[in-house]
């Protein structure tokens, strides 16, 4: 049974500083299924506390010991994923074989692939006559998002452990069960006491609290690029290293000769995988002017075929966006695509048909769309794309970086050559050729307004060390 009540400082389930809660609505059913704790900043100074103490000795641990550590928490996690997988349906709408399979896997994922990475991962190279020691930054704050939680949790306390830090977890309010459960893992597989430690709360709070604190040596951040603005430049007093993650708006190019049924029905079901709430999803599908008509037919079919229901019934594609305010954002945005003139293929406005409560989104498709309008510029975050002509491959590399967002990026051409020689050129941290899904172990990251830093695989465990030149190592 979760303890949603509590929070988890020094290894041990404790109670709020003050007792505050905020209730965890479904969002399938719009009612409230329990209440979640809320933390405060006494709450904050406990957790790091714990953390601050507990680094002492966990930065100290040799590769061994943390590698053994990983396995650990790599074998109790395959024990709960349909725990995390039902936990991240309910509270974020996930259809539920997607939240096993897609959300709970993706944890399971990285927790493997850091394991993989810290087995050989050199901590000292020589260098001359210096070594270069890499060594455990100290104290994390990590803020995590509701929309893929166990992706973000992971992604940031596997390397986490693997260099030798230790940390405090801010996780959604919106998502709060499947963080706790993680929480469990963890002290299940035995991680120190001091190591991990996990406060909720909302941001204002909770998050100021972590981004102002001087006895933490880092944050980890993953959310909006406005929140992530308000981080960077809280956390700027204490100097502490701020990594990033934020929002896109990231271009998906056809390029005249590609095999456009392939692609567009392949970006279209990626753009509405997980109801459209990725930071990284192809919201803005690039084609040649000439084949507007066609490519728009194509995506209307594959958004026709898009089931949004109920994230516990048979043949559901997409469940509900996360809450009312997403809702209401969505629905202002899609009339603002009518209002300036897009032409709507497919979806628009309101519940989907045979829906009267949830906060369910039409999958909505606009064609005809410009630099200009709203829809163009704006992060949506929910099942719309847009799609916008181009005039030749150098306008639409144009309309690509034209963006002050740099996330991803994704090229179908006529070969692999030019796919390449395109995807070169688009300002974006992970680009994906002819349909490529993203590989865990490569680096995972933005450009401009989307980020710094990188996560996963190698580039994610050198997010959390420091560099140190050690001179005259050899000397008599």
């Amino acid at each position: 049974m979760v303890n949603r009540m509590q929070f988890y400082i020094d290894g041990a389930w404790v109670d709020p500083v003050v007792k505050k809660s905020t209730p965890v609505v479904n969002p399938a059913t719009e009612e409230a299924m329990y209440e979640v704790a809320l933390g405060s900043k006494a709450d904050v100074d406990k957790a790091v506390a714990a953390a601050k103490r507990a680094f002492e000795t966990f930065s100290q641990t040799t590769r061994e010991e943390r590698v053994a550590l990983l396995e650990k928490i790599i074998e109790a996690y395959k024990a709960r994923m349909k725990d995390i997988g039902a936990s991240v349906s309910d509270e974020m709408g996930a259809p539920l074989p997607m939240a096993e399979r897609l959300q709970a896997g993706a944890g399971l994922g990285h927790l493997t692939a850091t394991l993989d990475v810290l087995k050989s991962y050199p901590f000292d190279e020589k260098h001359n006559q210096a070594v270069i020691t890499k060594e455990p930054i100290g104290v994390v704050g990590m803020i995590t998002p509701w929309n893929w939680p166990l992706n973000q949790i992971a992604c940031k306390v596997a390397p986490a452990i693997a260099a030798g830090c230790t940390m405090i977890l801010k996780p959604s309010e919106f998502t709060p069960t499947s963080a706790l459960i993680f929480a469990e893992v963890l002290h299940e597989a035995g991680v120190p006491k001091g190591v991990f430690n996990l406060v909720n709360g909302l941001g204002p709070e909770v998050g100021v609290a972590m981004s102002e604190h001087p006895d933490i040596d880092m944050v980890s951040f993953t959310g909006s690029t406005r929140a992530g603005i308000d981080v960077a430049k809280r956390a700027a007093n204490t100097v502490k290293r701020v990594s990033q993650e934020l929002g896109g708006k990231s271009p998906n190019v056809i390029l005249e000769g590609a095999d456009y049924v392939k692609a567009v029905t392949g970006g279209v079901a990626h753009m509405f995988n997980n109801s459209g709430q990725s930071c990284n999803a192809p919201s803005r599908m690039i084609v040649p002017q000439g084949a507007m008509k066609e490519i728009a037919a194509i995506a209307k079919a594959q958004a026709d075929k898009t089931k949004a229901g109920d994230p516990r019934a048979d043949g559901t594609v997409i469940g509900p966006v996360v809450n009312r305010g997403q809702w209401d954002k969505i629905q202002g945005l899609i009339q603002k695509g009518i209002d300036e003139g897009a032409t709507l293929v497919a979806g628009g406005p309101g519940l989907p048909e045979g829906v009267n409560k949830g906060f369910y989104v039409r999958p909505t498709i606009f064609a005809d769309v410009t630099e200009n309008m709203t829809i163009a510029r704006e992060e949506i975050f929910g099942p719309v794309l847009v799609i916008m002509g181009a005039k030749d491959e150098s306008d639409a590399l144009r309309i690509a970086n034209d963006t002050p967002y740099g996330l991803a990026g994704y090229v179908s051409a006529d070969t692999i050559e030019s796919a390449r020689k395109f995807g070169r050129r688009i300002r974006a941290g992970n680009v994906n050729l002819q349909g490529a899904p993203n590989d865990r172990t490569a680096p995972f990251g933005g450009y401009k307004q989307s980020g710094n830093g990188r996560e996963w695989g190698k580039a994610g465990l050198e997010d959390f060390l420091e560099i140190k030149a050690i001179a005259g190592y050899d000397a008599a």
